[in-house]
């Protein structure tokens, strides 16, 4: 997992409240067993006029101009603005991996949907809270600015603004450690990778008969 430290990105605003994981990668999108190419169908019943399908070439897709992500002043955003309750309906994985795949580090929102928020840690995708209000100027700000950028300073814990002026955001420890080293569920598990090879060559010298069945660490 890539490692969250320092991000500084163009923001992009989604003024929508309660934008369910249907509407970040529809379900049609889930057929597939890997855990990649989920990037060019972020948001797709909203960033295409024709319906998709996977398999479809993005180039020969009819674009949406009025949807935000398409839109000129916002290409190449990583920094995804949002209204409460985003990432609300089913707990598909697949939502944080589509956002993080089209190139998004970070969201700021009020308020998340539980499972989607733990998920996105998960993924090295960071969901800051901040209150309505804070949010709420945020999103003024950038329709004001065109360009708007924010830095997001982890390890400080602080959003960084173009004037200069800081915004405190709380995360939980554990969580803050996991994107400040890069470890998903496997990357904590192999940090004792000596351990865990130390008890198989343990448990294979007394009990030599479950050789043919063990798997060990690499």
């Amino acid at each position: 997992m890539e490692k969250f430290t320092v991000h500084q990105g163009l923001v992009a605003p989604m003024d929508r409240e309660n934008v369910d994981t249907d509407a970040i990668i529809p379900k049609q999108f889930l057929k597939s067993i890997k855990r990649t190419g989920f990037g060019p169908n972020l948001f797709d019943e909203w960033r295409y006029l024709d319906k998709g399908e996977p398999g479809m070439d993005p180039a020969t897709r009819k674009p949406n101009p009025d949807f935000v992500l398409n839109q000129p002043r916002y290409q190449g955003a990583s920094i995804l603005l949002a209204r409460r309750n985003f990432g609300c309906g089913s707990s598909r994985e697949h939502a944080p991996w589509a956002i993080q795949q089209y190139g998004i580090r970070a969201l700021i929102a009020p308020s998340y949907a539980d499972i989607f928020f733990n998920n996105c840690f998960k993924n090295g995708l960071l969901p800051i809270v901040l209150p309505e209000s804070t949010v709420a100027k945020l999103f003024d700000e950038v329709a004001a600015f065109p360009g708007y950028q924010l830095t997001i300073d982890l390890e400080r814990q602080t959003v960084v603004k173009p004037d200069g002026g800081e915004i405190a955001f709380d995360v939980q420890p554990f969580r803050k450690y996991c994107l400040l080293g890069g470890f998903d569920d496997i990357g904590l598990t192999l940090r004792h990778r000596d351990k865990i090879k130390a008890f198989e060559a343990n448990r294979l010298a007394s009990k030599p008969w479950l050789a043919h069945t063990v798997n060990t660490v690499a």
